[in-house]
């Protein structure tokens, strides 16, 4: 889906949720520039947020660092703090390693205790094992899913009506006890599904 519509940030994502952060950062960098040349702070500071957990994922922790650095000095004056936790531990451990070198350190610590927050809510809402196996279709959709297919496409792919297919997700996010597409496919991930 987010192939199909043109959007670099979702795209990005996608990849840095395969663990290709070559590809995520291949989209992010002239995103960065883009956002930079028109003045677009709000979406630059979304780029180098992704940005810095590529390059971490990438093994860069010096342009990790780099980028971070330029996020927090863009995000803190505006007090900015959930754009970082919901990034989830990949932020929290960049932010560890930003904190002994000095960076922003008031403002890392608020960040760090933000993301010990949200580790916490998720600890205490982790779901438990699946109550009821998914169906063979519902399996199939929840593949489809996870390779990026937007609703339309997977009932193209499948020969089912956009309702149905709908209707699938709901029943997948309610068997996998998720909100969303995102979390269903981490959590498929996390059972061995996919």
């Amino acid at each position: 889906m987010a192939e199909t519509h043109q959007l670099p940030l979702s795209q990005a994502r996608v990849h840095l949720a395969r663990q290709d952060a070559s590809a995520a950062l291949a989209i992010l960098e002239p995103l960065r520039r883009q956002a930079e040349a028109k003045g677009w702070q709000d979406e630059r500071l979304k780029v180098l947020v992704l940005q810095s957990l590529a390059h971490a994922a990438h093994g860069e922790k010096d342009k990790a660092l780099e980028r971070l650095s330029e996020a927090l000095a863009l995000a803190e004056p505006g007090g900015f703090v959930r754009l970082f936790a919901d990034e989830g531990q990949p932020m929290a451990r960049l932010l560890s390693e930003a904190a002994p070198a000095g960076m922003m350190p008031a403002y890392v610590a608020k960040l760090l205790a933000a993301c010990e927050t949200e580790k916490q809510q998720r600890k205490d809402t982790t779901p438990l094992p699946l109550i009821e196996e998914l169906s063979r279709r519902e399996l199939e959709v929840l593949r489809l899913i996870a390779q990026g297919f937007s609703n339309r496409e997977i009932g193209e792919r499948l020969f089912l009506a956009l309702v149905t297919v709908k209707g699938h997700n709901q029943r997948i996010f309610g068997k996998l006890q998720v909100r969303n597409r995102t979390e269903a496919v981490a959590r498929a991930r996390e059972l061995g599904l996919l």
